[in-house]
């Protein structure tokens, strides 16, 4: 009776055990993948995954006529989501590259939303102005919803909810189990960007240059900001703080919570427009440009620390991977003392920006100099950006071909 009583409990022990290292690899697995544009709802561009310092082509991928892949990619588990202007939605195997299944929009309608995987199912929008769910099983559908304006801003959720904006000039709150209305709210022009979720509350960066706070909860408007242009940059958000760029050749820091402008950048040699959206860490702030150069800001200061020069317009969003846990840290926590300067003291020697440009590159620099430290030419524009999960870098480019880069396994 004795050994029988101790036997169970052993197997109870052993169990759990079982149970809790599961939960944890499974809880590991899931901040390695990279869901949605940006990278979470924070849109900060931040990856979570490491990736090999020296990255091989593991595979390409050729959609059916080659149309553009303007969709940046969501990595999670061993799928890669990307729509293409073809009016494909694809599932690809991380692996190899082989296909999954694919998901065809009415009337071949061009994916630019990329898509956001939350749950069992993916989300993105059309140039029809459709948000489609479909499971990510299998591509088959869940439902949809019809602003009936074309929908380029990407599906952020929060809950049992998403939220993204729409060409009608709408923000749209839909419920993520029916996709049933819950509430909208009408701005001035086209919502094009992402918008930022962060403590209950949507910022919304639009085409009418106002910057706006609206609460999740109800869609009522709490603050709004005048940032004298407009903008397709989505924002960026850390802390108190939002970051984008404007098609007023700027790009600005703004205290969400206040709606107090904090700093201001404009290059002093070139005025172009920023159609980039901004990555963040805590120190910096990249954010590629149309006068063909990637910038990183002091993020605090909004002060130049390096730029880097491509021989074309970058309108793809730069991704940061970092090899410091440091710069991994939530927002709303402080450095401790010594832990980072304004030098630069908590950028390592191996992080990293990636960032395409419409020269057809896609580029590696140094997240502490802005030196190019790696390139891969594709021979065509870029200006999707670049997803990384799963030890994985995946972009595609405007002639159709979806890339996948990590270590190859010898």
């Amino acid at each position: 009776m004795h050994r029988a009583a101790s036997f169970v409990r052993g197997a109870a022990i052993a169990c759990s055990t079982v149970l809790l290292t599961s939960a944890a690899s499974a809880a590991s697995d899931a901040v390695d993948d990279w869901p949605m544009f940006r990278g979470n709802s924070q849109l900060n561009g931040v990856a979570s995954t490491t990736l090999p310092q020296r990255l091989e082509l593991l595979w390409k991928f050729v959609t059916e006529g080659r149309e553009p892949v303007t969709s940046s990619a969501a990595i999670v588990g061993d799928s890669v989501y990307v729509g293409c202007e073809n009016g494909n939605l694809y599932c690809l195997r991380l692996a190899n590259g082989s296909l999954k299944w694919k998901y065809a929009t009415s009337e071949s309608a061009a994916i630019k939303s990329s898509p956001t995987v939350v749950g069992e199912s993916v989300l993105f929008g059309d140039e029809l102005g459709r948000m489609h769910c479909i499971r990510m099983s299998d591509g088959s559908k869940r439902w949809i919803f019809d602003t009936g304006t074309e929908i380029v801003s990407s599906p952020n959720p929060s809950g049992d909810r998403v939220v993204f904006g729409s060409y009608d000039g709408l923000v749209y709150c839909i419920s993520l189990a029916d996709g049933s209305p819950l509430w909208k709210f009408t701005t001035e022009a086209q919502v094009h960007s992402t918008l930022g979720i962060s403590d209950g509350c949507v910022v919304v960066g639009g085409c009418d240059g106002r910057l706006r706070v609206l609460k999740l909860a109800d869609g009522s408007e709490l603050r709004e900001a005048d940032v004298g242009a407009q903008t397709a940059s989505s924002t960026a958000l850390w802390g108190d703080h939002a970051y984008f760029g404007t098609l007023g050749n700027r790009v600005l820091c703004i205290d969400w919570k206040t709606a107090r402008q904090v700093w201001v950048y404009e290059n002093p040699d070139r005025s172009f427009p920023f159609h980039s959206s901004a990555a963040v860490t805590s120190d910096l702030v990249v954010i590629g440009g149309r006068d063909k150069f990637v910038h990183a800001l002091d993020r605090e200061t909004g002060v130049s620390r390096w730029s880097f020069r491509t021989q074309g317009r970058v309108d793809s969003s730069p991704l940061i991977v970092v090899e410091d846990p440091i710069d991994r840290r939530l927002p709303t926590s402080r450095p401790a003392v010594g832990e980072s300067d304004r030098k630069g003291g908590s950028i390592g020697l191996r992080d990293r920006v990636f960032v395409g440009s419409s020269d057809g590159r896609l580029y590696a620099l140094s997240l502490r100099t802005g030196e190019s430290v790696w390139e891969y030419d594709t021979g065509s524009a870029i200006s999707a950006s670049p997803a990384a999960g799963r030890g994985h870098l995946v972009i595609g480019d405007e002639d159709g071909t979806v890339y996948c880069f990590g270590r190859k396994v010898r």
